[in-house]
């Protein structure tokens, strides 16, 4: 985890025996990561990680939130649907349509509602997006936030519930130049927050302390590959033009696809692979 106050990174759990993706940071200072398919939880302190059983759900991957009741969690699964899990028994609901592929990463404030993007065939057939969606917990009220037509990931929620970030190629020419963007909840008002070379995913902001730190891939890169020399790159405020690197690490996918600020804003977690195999 990475102490933004002190400018210092703390290492919580290192293995080689899986491979950990994603962390949530959960109210009572524990990470939810990702690995082997499925869902586990680690004290923030250090420790062993303790596997949390999901019935009823396929293989899980490195999208995932917790729950504003702090029982549930939302999970991907790699039939690319979208479920609710309670850790209190278990069970599990599928929220989004069979059809097409969704990928969670956002929670609103209130709880009510999960960002996702989703790849879907139009109605000639033709395959679009990802572009950005928003629908309730329970399944309902799907919603189009962002054109279908476009290349958009990694929507997160602002703290406000007001706007969501999220990284987009439709500002460049070049295929895979994504930079970070916002927009409304309805999908109006959008503007483009990055402005350089570089290839900039998962924006995620702090629950309080207006930060936002994002991952950052060298010029060039096309998607979110793992084990690329990446960088984690703080913003304070809305200075978008003043981000600084807080840290370089070999990374991008599994580092930190989803939310991972402590419930303070002053840390995140993230997960570094020094020694992880190739996966790309």
């Amino acid at each position: 985890m990475f102490d933004v106050d002190t400018l210092t990174a703390t290492t919580v759990h290192e293995t080689t025996r899986r491979l950990y993706e994603a962390p949530n940071w959960t109210p009572d200072d524990h990470l939810l990561v990702n690995g082997d398919g499925a869902l586990w939880r680690l004290p923030v302190t250090g420790g062993e990680p303790r596997h949390v059983p999901l019935r009823e759900v396929p293989p899980i991957n490195n999208d995932h939130v917790l729950g504003h009741d702090g029982r549930t969690a939302y999970v991907s699964a790699n039939d690319w649907r979208v479920y609710s899990a309670s850790f209190d028994d278990g069970t599990t609901q599928a929220l989004t349509a069979e059809s097409g592929a969704a990928f969670l990463h956002g929670i609103s404030p209130d709880g009510s509602r999960l960002a996702y993007v989703a790849i879907r065939d139009d109605e000639n057939g033709r395959r679009t997006g990802p572009h950005v969606r928003t629908i309730a917990i329970d399944g309902s009220d799907d919603r189009a936030v962002t054109a279908a037509d476009n290349v958009d990931d990694g929507c997160e929620y602002s703290p406000d519930g007001e706007w969501i970030y999220f990284n987009t190629e439709r500002f460049s020419s070049s295929a895979g130049h994504a930079q970070v963007a916002r927009v409304r909840i309805d999908g109006s008002s959008l503007e483009q927050l990055t402005r350089d070379d570089r290839v900039n995913w998962f924006p995620h902001p702090s629950p309080t302390r207006g930060r936002f730190v994002y991952l950052s891939y060298p010029p060039g890169t096309q998607g979110h590959p793992a084990d690329l020399l990446v960088q984690l790159r703080l913003v304070e405020g809305d200075h978008w033009d003043l981000s600084t690197v807080l840290a370089e690490t070999i990374g991008g996918q599994g580092t930190v696809n989803v939310g991972s600020w402590s419930p303070d804003g002053a840390r995140f977690a993230f997960v570094d692979y020094p020694f992880a195999p190739r996966r790309r």
